[in-house]
């Protein structure tokens, strides 16, 4: 078994709770209120800035040719997430220009970017992949259970196999450049999961 697909066994309990969650179960069946998704969105939004910031350190340290071209072009890919949400913003009226990041999405960026810059390699892609693989995880599991289409573009984003091959191949980064005996990688890895999960608990408590 591969580091990450056993990092991604490890945590199976982070994952199933965000499976779990209300605010992606009301994604699924529609119920979620268009004002905690419309938070979510903007929350997502700056969130992904940093994440773009994170690939480009990654970029920066490449050792080689192959990791630069394959983190530009996961760079590239979240250049195009950017660009959905850009079209959530105009319908939904959203400033992207004036969000107010919440705790739980500064305590996630933060950490990012201080793995991407003081961080090896290994660790910068353990902080990455959690996201990449869990929201393709998310969207084929919506997608399988016959969503409701109000947040049907969302689920068919995340479920999309070109969505899947970028998680895939931030995964074989991660085997590429952890170290086997790193320590900090798992640690990295897990809390990422939870700050995940603490994502989502943050834009339902929108809701409540």
């Amino acid at each position: 078994m591969s580091l990450a697909a056993a990092l991604w066994r490890d945590n199976a309990d982070l994952a199933s709770a965000a499976s779990d969650h209300p605010f992606v179960r009301g994604l699924g069946d529609g119920t979620l209120p268009e004002a905690v998704f419309a938070g979510y969105v903007a929350q997502d939004a700056f969130y992904l800035e940093s994440f773009a910031r994170a690939y480009a350190l990654a970029i920066a340290h490449s050792p080689d040719r192959a990791g630069f071209d394959a983190f530009a072009d996961l760079l590239s890919g979240v250049r195009d997430e950017l660009r959905l949400h850009e079209g959530y913003a105009r319908r939904l009226a959203i400033d992207l220009g004036r969000v107010e990041p919440l705790p739980a999405t500064l305590a996630y960026t933060d950490f990012l970017l201080a793995t991407a810059a003081l961080g090896n390699l290994g660790q910068t892609c353990a902080a990455l992949t959690p996201c990449m693989r869990l929201y393709a995880h998310l969207g084929r599991s919506l997608a399988a259970a016959e969503p409701a289409d109000r947040y049907g573009e969302w689920i068919r984003t995340y479920a999309d196999p070109g969505f899947a091959d970028l998680a895939a191949t931030l995964e074989a980064l991660l085997d590429r450049y952890a170290a086997p005996d790193d320590s900090r990688v798992p640690i990295v890895y897990r809390r990422a999961m939870r700050l995940e999960v603490g994502f989502f608990e943050a834009a339902w408590a929108q809701a409540t």
